[in-house]
């Protein structure tokens, strides 16, 4: 099971991998620059949203950048075959 945790080591991989700050990984995957620094100060997220993140780093990750081991990548779907 993905935890919040896990959501933000994406984060933290992500921006090093691009060498961009917390903040503007959060305006990309949330469209809000201050979610990443919430979570990581202890705030919550619902379901819908956490998931939806993971996915957007799934479907956005750095070429050449190592996804986590520890964390399960989600599996690529087509955005057609969903519709």
């Amino acid at each position: 099971m993905l935890k919040i945790s896990d959501l933000l080591l994406l984060a933290e991989r992500y921006g090093a991998a691009l060498d961009i700050p917390r903040k503007t990984v959060s305006n990309r995957v949330f469209r809000d620059s201050k979610k990443l620094q919430q979570l990581h100060e202890g705030a919550d997220i619902v379901t819908g949203r956490f998931h939806s993140a993971i996915e957007w780093f799934s479907e956005n990750w750095p070429d050449g950048a190592e996804w986590p081991e520890s964390i399960e990548r989600p599996a690529a779907v087509s955005r057609e075959a969903a519709e």
